[in-house]
């Protein structure tokens, strides 16, 4: 089918980047089961639970960064540097696609990027390491350098509005391709769950690589329920 496909668009949840070792949201064990999610609201309201927040972004306590892409990263990756993948749309914040070597404009991350920060309120990029130092001298939260605006890391909390931009773009994407090729995401989270059945009723043929079944799997042409990246790698040559 990827062979057939004229134009894939990969569609990325946490079953990829849990064989990098990065810890899922909501399956026992996960994220959200160690540690009560921060609400865009609270961040914003209460200095506490911006506290908090950066407690455990420079902590590594949610483990979202500092791990290296897999197979299944790479084998992407690699579909990407041959022409076939026109965009990776990934609700993942790890980095990882683009550490695996995909450029960054091909990327959409519809949750943001857990690896910098933004100011909330002039948009500037700053990076951890920059913020880090002195949040461990003072514990106090940062803030832009530029207009002294509250700075958070780029991901988007629970409450926090979508960003347009990604989801036009994923929009864009999905209504081109020929193929959508789901790797990894248990497909439950809307709105970002929409775009295998965009891509279906457009005409697109839809594969989901998950290791439990989805709520979509009766739309799929072809479902797998295999580790991502021994099956990726056994039919994608990586160098």
């Amino acid at each position: 089918m990827i062979e057939d496909a004229r134009r894939v668009v990969v569609f990325t949840g946490a079953g990829i980047s849990t064989e990098s070792g990065i810890p899922d949201f909501r399956s026992p064990g996960g994220v959200w089961s160690r540690m009560k999610p921060i609400y865009f609201d609270e961040f914003v309201a209460r200095e506490d639970k911006r506290r908090e927040a950066w407690r455990r972004a420079f902590s590594g306590v949610a483990g979202w960064t500092g791990a290296s892409p897999n197979l299944g990263h790479y084998a992407v990756a690699r579909l990407v540097a041959q022409g076939k993948v026109s965009a990776v749309i990934t609700q993942n914040v790890d980095n990882l696609h683009q550490d695996s070597g995909v450029p960054d404009h091909q990327v959409i991350e519809l949750h943001g990027n857990a690896s910098y920060a933004k100011c909330l309120t002039c948009g500037l990029r700053h990076e951890l390491e920059e913020l880090k130092s002195a949040f461990l001298e003072t514990g106090e939260p940062p803030v832009c350098r530029d207009c002294g605006g509250l700075v958070k890391t780029a991901t988007i909390s629970f409450g926090q509005p979508m960003p347009q931009s990604p989801m036009l773009r994923a929009e864009g994407e999905t209504l081109a391709c020929d193929l959508f090729l789901v790797l990894g995401s248990s497909l439950v989270v809307q709105p970002a769950n929409g775009f295998p059945l965009l891509a279906k009723e457009n005409g697109a043929e839809l594969v989901i690589v998950n290791r439990e079944p989805t709520p979509l799997d009766g739309y799929a042409d072809l479902v797998l329920n295999e580790d991502i990246g021994p099956l990726l790698s056994s039919i994608i040559k990586l160098s």
